[in-house]
């Protein structure tokens, strides 16, 4: 949790503080509180440094922008694409001489903030930074993290990203900046390796079923419970955890409980579970919580817990993990009903806790209510296969009131890294890694046994937990002088876990730790590599098993023999085959693996291509530096004072631009900064005796997370209507909030709204919500159209999320009296004194990503910021104003202005052409334009969502006829022209059709996207020429992006539901 800063003079409290309106600040803490509130990093003060006013040190010269000595290469002139002339040109279009005068007519002078407020100067200044010298100060931060070699474990490894997968995938623009996969015809290719990671989930957990992931280990968890819950009808309140399991995950599932009502009872399972137990709680039972391999290392038996959880009508839960389930018994054999874990130890940095995707398999009957997206194999037009998501009703954000979960993403880029490597591992190399993990332990387990210290579980993959006869301080002061880091369990244990990357150099210092640490009188000698590698031979320990490949043999994944080891159990070492698909066993080596990751790409509309939300190429590299990528996140923070220093910056920018002090990093999607918001609110009614407040108002128009954020935040959901304009109906806010006044916990409203409109209304509905003591939940998906020119705390907003710069790392900001409540952490603490449980496993969730929006702000400064806001407003404008003469624009202010979006109606074309949105969003393909989402913010909506503030959306196939669109700033005045223009041809066709020219149901549009193989086909019987289709515009011939299949048919897909990959003989049939 980061908080308010230290140290803040009075000064800089008023101006926080004159961002919001006076009536917000009731609730607000004393006065010498918020003086001396601190800024918190796990349990050291920081103070708040200045923003960087140079290179690296707040104490250098500014050197001024006209002088020699000035950086040349600028941030914001690469950022921001319409050059003055193209921005003079807008301008002139809209009838405007200046860039300011057409912002007054978009944001109401009464939320306007003073330009002092976000600013380049002063205390709160945010100065901007050349590329350069941003990579200067990055690397100058890298340098103070001490990276550890890491036997902490707990869920995190450090794993070995192949080389070939790490600078053509997690670094290649043609991955990291693709779309959703709404669109699937342009998304071939990662919904393919998407399929695999599926795959790789379902033989590896012995499941049915597999979605495309989770945000990490601790939130499938408690899905994975509340999944459970739901089957069940809510019927049932119980739910065990075994004693065994990780403790962040434990502190996730118990704060996701609460709010449902849910009884969680930690403990030894198998006693909880007897016989003679609890009789009330037995017949009360959701389900049970297993680790396996546990924490502690062991790998327990659990089949007779899971038959006695089945007898008493509950579910089976499992954390495991991928790399051990390639030699024990997967759960899914052994009675799982759910099977969940971190993917990240496949190729994925530690990065100080993440991004990580997690995997999460379910049995079969359990597939509709399993969160989270999946992908499946349809047809497309020529009834070729394609994928596509798969069963998309079922995902929680769009059941709204109705979820139990608000999961709406998945973390598709580190999926794909971790199915990619094992991909190009295979089977086979997965197995070598596995046994020579497990061969470490062994050797480790004999060497400090071997020292005087017993090893107190019998079972083990890659996991010891050490009896010590010496105190732990003692080994753990060796081990840090010697760059070591071991869990802490307890006075007199330590535990140890292996990874793929441990070196014999690093089991050799690691040993020579205990080897110092020995009291007895007869001496040990230190440990070399030589004698090592003897010892080892010694104990019959061997080298993992040759791979097929090796001995001229084919590699199957079905010839693979039980591992034996005296560690694990007989009847627990894995005898079903893993990952016999063709796709496991084809691209080993470093040419077949780039291949197949370009042939991939080469199927994906992305930023290389066309319009795209963008992450600046120098703002990424931080990402995967090693001092930040090779982070365990539970090393002491002593050793993470650079990510600390970071995080300290952004924090406090973001207070800065959102005038709300306090600030947490830890919720790691949207959705998640909407619960944790929500959950703050809930606990400052409940610190105040206002259990009862539990209502939260929302407007119909809102995004589906809202209200599910809400309902498992134990709210209850009113909705709130709005006028045809799209502005909130204020009286129905107001007779609502006067009606549930003594039970009103929240309102939730997006702004500028999800219309893409700053209503003057803003102010008013919050002083309402105030005034019948609730707090006002702002969502801040358009949070980049307010940066510098108003912010949520000046509206009247006490917390908010913020979607930065198309990461999933999501802070959220709150007024001063929320503070206390930010969310904790178990292992590292984090949040203020009465913090609320953890939302993400990690203390600072997807802290590696944090970079990147700490870049991004750097970079542009605050100058930059808000011409980039500025910019996106005037391209939405501008673009709307050059299609109002063709397309009925909806929902504008009192000046027909939009703010950084629009939305124009299609539903014209649904009577006099029989076109549906859909039909206009695949014939953008075709002008190689990625088109928009569909169906949100209204049932008949389409949204062309490209901001750097991405926002998720509602699928495709619930759309009827609206479109939302938003260039952003990045995008130049001829990228616009060409959206523009494409749109203006595609209204021409349409009324080629409206007016008989082409045939309903057979014409250029309904047939879109056309493939080159369909246009290059021997036979064409189609109403329109081969060139009309591919070439609708002359500049396509230059430089056209063909989609891979034609349009793909959902409804099959989800009447014949395969989510796995499979061979194209499989596929065919």
């Amino acid at each position: 949790m980061l908080s308010a800063g230290c140290r803040r003079t009075t000064r800089a409290i008023r101006t926080l503080q004159a961002q919001r309106p006076a009536a917000t600040t009731r609730a607000a803490l004393p006065s010498s509180r918020l003086e001396l509130a601190p800024f918190i990093v796990g349990r050291h003060i920081l103070a708040r440094s200045l923003a960087t006013t140079t290179s690296l040190s707040p104490d250098a010269v500014r050197v001024p922008a006209d002088s020699l000595f000035a950086p040349l290469d600028s941030f914001t002139r690469r950022h921001v694409g319409p050059q003055p002339a193209s921005v003079n040109k807008m301008l002139e279009h809209l009838g405007f001489d200046s860039l300011d005068a057409f912002i007054a007519e978009c944001v109401p002078p009464s939320i306007r903030i003073e330009t002092s407020v976000v600013s380049e100067e002063g205390e709160n200044a945010i100065v901007p930074l050349s590329e350069q010298e941003l990579l200067r100060r990055a690397a100058e931060l890298g340098a103070k993290n001490k990276v550890n070699t890491s036997f902490i474990g707990m869920g995190y490894h450090q794993a070995v990203t192949p080389s070939v997968i790490l600078r053509n995938m997690l670094e290649n623009p043609n991955w990291y900046t693709q779309y959703s996969p709404y669109q699937a015809e342009i998304a071939q290719g990662r919904l393919e390796s998407l399929i695999n990671f599926q795959s790789l989930t379902t033989s590896l957990t012995g499941l049915d079923i597999a979605n495309a992931s989770l945000l990490d280990e601790g939130t499938a968890a408690a899905e994975a419970m509340i999944l459970a819950y739901g089957q069940l009808r809510s019927a049932k309140h119980t739910f065990y955890v075994d004693r065994s399991v990780l403790p962040q995950t434990l502190a996730v599932v118990q704060n996701r409980a609460a709010p449902f009502g849910i009884k969680v009872v930690v403990g030894n399972v198998k006693k909880l579970l007897a016989e003679g137990g609890d009789a009330a709680q037995h017949k009360d039972l959701i389900g049970v919580l297993l680790q396996y391999p546990d924490v502690r290392g062991e790998v327990a038996d659990w089949k007779v817990v899971a038959d006695r959880t089945h007898e008493l009508g509950g579910f089976v839960t499992v954390a495991t993990d991928f790399l051990a389930l390639t030699v024990l018994t997967p759960p899914g054999e052994w009675g799982a009903d759910i099977a969940f874990g971190n993917s990240a130890r496949f190729g994925v940095p530690m990065a100080y806790g993440g991004p990580h995707a997690a995997f999460f398999a379910c049995t079969d009957v359990l597939k509709r209510r399993m969160p989270g997206r999946l992908i499946g194999l349809s047809k497309d037009a020529e009834g070729k296969p394609a994928y596509r998501l798969a069963l998309q009703t079922r995902e929680q954000h769009i059941r709204r009131e109705k979820a139990t979960s608000n999961i709406c993403t998945a973390q598709a880029l580190l999926a794909n890294v971790a199915s990619m490597y094992a991909v190009y591992h295979g089977p086979e190399g997965l197995r070598q890694i596995a046994e020579k993990v497990h061969g470490l332990a062994r050797v480790v387990k004999h060497g400090v046994e071997k020292l005087g210290h017993k090893v107190i579980n019998n079972t083990f993959f890659d996991t010891l937990t050490i009896r010590l006869s010496v105190a732990a301080s003692i080994v753990h002061q060796e081990a840090e002088r010697v760059g070591i880091n071991l869990r802490r369990v307890d006075d007199d244990h330590v535990g140890v876990s292996f990874d793929e990357s441990n070196t014999v150099e690093d089991i050799v210092a690691l040993l020579n730790v205990f080897v110092a640490c020995k009291t007895s009188y007869r001496a040990s000698k230190p440990y070399t590599p030589a004698t090592l590698v003897k010892f080892a031979d010694s104990l019959n320990i061997p080298a993992p098993r040759p791979t097929s490949a090796s001995l001229g043999q084919l590699s199957t994944g079905a010839n693979i023999p039980a591992l034996t080891s005296p560690a694990i159990p007989t009847h627990l070492s894995r005898t079903s085959p893993i990952l016999t698909q063709p796709v496991w066993n084809s691209h080993h080596s470093e040419t077949d693996i780039l291949r197949y990751i370009n042939y991939l790409a080469a199927k994906d509309l992305s930023l290389v291509h066309a319009m795209m939300q963008l992450n600046s190429t120098t703002s990424m590299i931080p990402f995967t530096t090693p001092a930040f990528a090779k982070m365990h996140p539970f090393a002491p923070v002593n050793q993470a004072q650079g990510y600390a220093e970071m995080m300290e910056e952004l924090a406090k920018d973001l207070s800065t631009m959102t005038g709300l002090p306090g600030c947490s990093l830890q919720p790691n999607s949207g959705a998640q900064g909407e619960y944790a918001g929500l959950r703050v609110i809930r606990a400052y009614h409940a610190s105040r005796g206002d259990e009862k407040r539990d209502i939260c108002l929302i407007p119909v128009s809102a995004h589906g997370t809202n209200p599910a954020s809400a309902i498992m935040s134990g709210m209850k959901v009113i909705p709130v209507k709005v006028h045809s304009t799209g502005f909130l109906d204020l009286e129905d806010l107001r007779a609502k909030a006067d009606k549930y006044r003594d039970s009103l916990a929240a309102f939730m409203v997006t702004y500028p709204s999800t219309y893409g409109v700053f209503e003057s209304g803003v102010q008013e509905a919050c002083q309402i919500i105030h005034d019948a003591g609730g707090q006002v939940y702002l969502d801040g998906a358009n949070f980049n159209a307010m940066i510098g020119l108003t912010s949520p705390g000046r509206v009247g907003g006490d917390v908010c999320h913020l979607n930065l710069h198309k990461t999933f790392g999501i802070p959220i900001c709150c007024a001063d009296h929320l503070t206390p409540f930010l969310p904790g952490h178990p292992v590292i603490p984090t949040g203020g004194p009465e913090a609320i449980g953890p939302i993400s496993a990690a203390p600072f969730g997807s802290a590696s990503i944090l970079s990147i929006s700490w870049a991004y702000i750097k970079m542009l400064g605050a100058d930059g910021l808000t011409h980039s806001s500025k910019i996106a407003m005037l391209s939405a404008n501008y673009a709307m104003a050059r299609l109002s003469d063709h397309y009925r624009v909806k929902f504008v202010n009192e000046n027909n202005r939009c703010a950084h979006e629009f939305i124009i109606d299609l539903a014209e074309f649904d009577n006099t052409a029989g076109l549906k949105v859909m039909d206009f969003a695949k014939r953008l393909q075709d002008f190689g334009i990625h088109p928009p989402t569909c169906s949100w913010p209204l049932t008949t909506a389409m949204l062309v969502s490209l901001s750097l503030l991405a926002k998720p959306s509602t699928p495709a196939h619930l759309e009827t006829c609206r479109l939302q669109i938003e260039p952003t700033e990045s995008e130049g005045l001829r990228d616009i022209d060409q959206f523009c223009d494409a749109m203006i041809k595609i209204r021409e066709e349409a009324e080629e059709i409206a007016t008989g020219k082409q045939p309903r149901g057979n014409n250029i549009i309904t047939n879109a996207p056309h493939t080159m193989q369909v246009v290059t086909a021997t036979e064409w019987d189609r109403p329109y020429t081969r060139q009309e289709a591919a070439y609708p515009v002359e500049r396509l011939r230059r430089n056209k992006f063909w989609p891979s299949v034609s349009r793909v048919d959902d409804s099959y897909g989800d009447r014949n539901l395969v989510c796995e990959c499979g061979t194209v003989d499989e596929y065919s049939s």
